[in-house]
């Protein structure tokens, strides 16, 4: 694993956009309420990730988990001997279009060991990245879900449910992250009626200003976890004014300030 970390710290000093994210902590982090809004595949090179609420669910380093678009889940990231450690890689939905997709339910997680062959597809993954054109990173995202298949992992081609009406509006949202996307634009977007958005919201359980602030505060989750900037300014990118209010809903979503959450990652 420690080759794996080595080549994702590499990448990411490069300071280019990637097609992953890094998460790290040295302290043990508690998320209430994330926002998975893609398939999201994560590979745990050091420490600990347990989710659900009663942590029924434990992926230690080594290991990965593979979790549908579901709403939100509990995360827990704990560091052991050395730093809890992770890549994230988000997929889109036509991703699986390769897939002859079943009719049964996909579920909502399934997870695995890193075995040499996943471990050297990853890396291979990671180092290409830095230089090869962003218009072909989707082509590398198939590739890894592919040899995940060929691996015996057949629950890839079932794991990406379609997308919600709520996922719907969370992509077209996160276009414009700092700005108030109005009713009109959506309905517009959508070419549906604003009475029908309403009520195909409620029967998912969700509304307009809920996935609003999931998908703003979803972001800044995502600055706070993977950058440096000042908690004011990532309150700026997500569209608050105030960073004393950005704090109040952040914790609230997610049982834990900004502040907090960012001296996980550093230490004392």
């Amino acid at each position: 694993m420690q080759e794996l970390i080595k080549s994702a710290k590499e990448a990411l000093n490069e300071n280019k956009q990637l097609p992953f994210s890094i998460y790290s902590s040295v302290k043990e982090q508690r998320l209430l309420n994330v926002p998975v809004i893609k398939p999201l595949l994560i590979f745990v090179l050091g420490g600990v990730k347990k989710l659900g609420k009663d942590n029924e669910l434990v992926c230690p380093a080594g290991s990965f988990v593979f979790l549908s678009n579901s709403p939100t889940i509990d995360m827990r990231n704990i560091p052991d001997d050395e730093a809890y450690f992770a890549v994230l890689i988000e997929f889109d939905y036509s991703d699986f279009d390769q897939f002859k997709r079943k009719r049964n339910k996909s579920k909502k997680y399934f997870q695995g060991e890193i075995d040499s062959v996943l471990a050297k597809t990853l890396q291979q993954y990671i180092e290409l990245s830095t230089f090869v054109p962003s218009e072909a990173w989707h082509f590398r995202k198939k590739e890894l879900l592919q040899i995940m298949f060929q691996l015996g992992y057949e629950q890839v081609s079932t794991i990406a449910a379609p997308p919600s009406l709520s996922h719907q509006l969370h992509d077209i949202m996160s276009e414009n992250i700092s700005g108030d996307c109005g009713v009109e634009r959506l309905v517009e977007t959508l070419a549906i009626s604003e009475s029908t958005l309403r009520r195909r919201l409620k029967a998912e359980g969700t509304s307009i200003q809920a996935i609003r602030d999931r998908t703003k505060l979803g972001h800044g989750l995502h600055l706070v976890q993977t950058t440096i900037e000042p908690i004011g300014r990532i309150a700026e990118y997500c569209g608050y004014h105030s960073q004393s209010r950005f704090t109040d809903r952040f914790k609230q979503l997610f049982g834990i300030t900004p502040t907090e959450l960012r001296k996980t990652r550093m230490h004392d």
